[in-house]
């Protein structure tokens, strides 16, 4: 199994955007934390499955972690 940083954003409507930076077009949207991280679990799931049916390899990641810093 292969870990992909997964990245979280609140939406203007103050829900929660997810994406894989090393899995372009692979994106989820939630009401909460906690579902929008659910919903990318199934949307990976189904990226990386469309890609092996269509014999494409997984992307090797290359994101290694995220922070964030006060500024």
């Amino acid at each position: 199994m292969t870990d992909y940083v997964v990245l979280v954003e609140r939406t203007e409507d103050r829900g929660y955007g997810a994406w894989a930076p090393d899995l372009p077009g692979c994106v989820a949207l939630g009401s909460t934390y906690d579902e929008a991280i659910a919903e990318m679990r199934e949307a990976m799931r189904f990226h990386l499955e469309g890609l092996r049916e269509d014999n494409i390899p997984a992307p090797k990641p290359t994101t290694i972690g995220s922070t964030t810093i006060a500024a």
